[in-house]
């Protein structure tokens, strides 16, 4: 089966990665290489960044 392209962008996934300090990891591990703590981070300050941007459109 196919796998579903995601709703973020590659470009928004690096720009968090390196706010929140993992960029490294996933430059020398891959996507895999980063814990799952760090994931939820990454997740959260996704839905963070997203509920701003739907704030700020009303």
């Amino acid at each position: 089966m196919a796998r579903k392209r995601g709703i973020m962008s590659d470009e928004l996934k690096y720009e968090i990665a390196r706010e929140l300090g993992v960029d490294h990891i996933v430059a020398t591990e891959g996507w895999g290489g980063v814990s799952s703590r760090n994931c939820g981070n990454l997740v959260a300050k996704a839905i963070e960044m997203a509920e701003r941007n739907l704030s700020n459109q009303r």
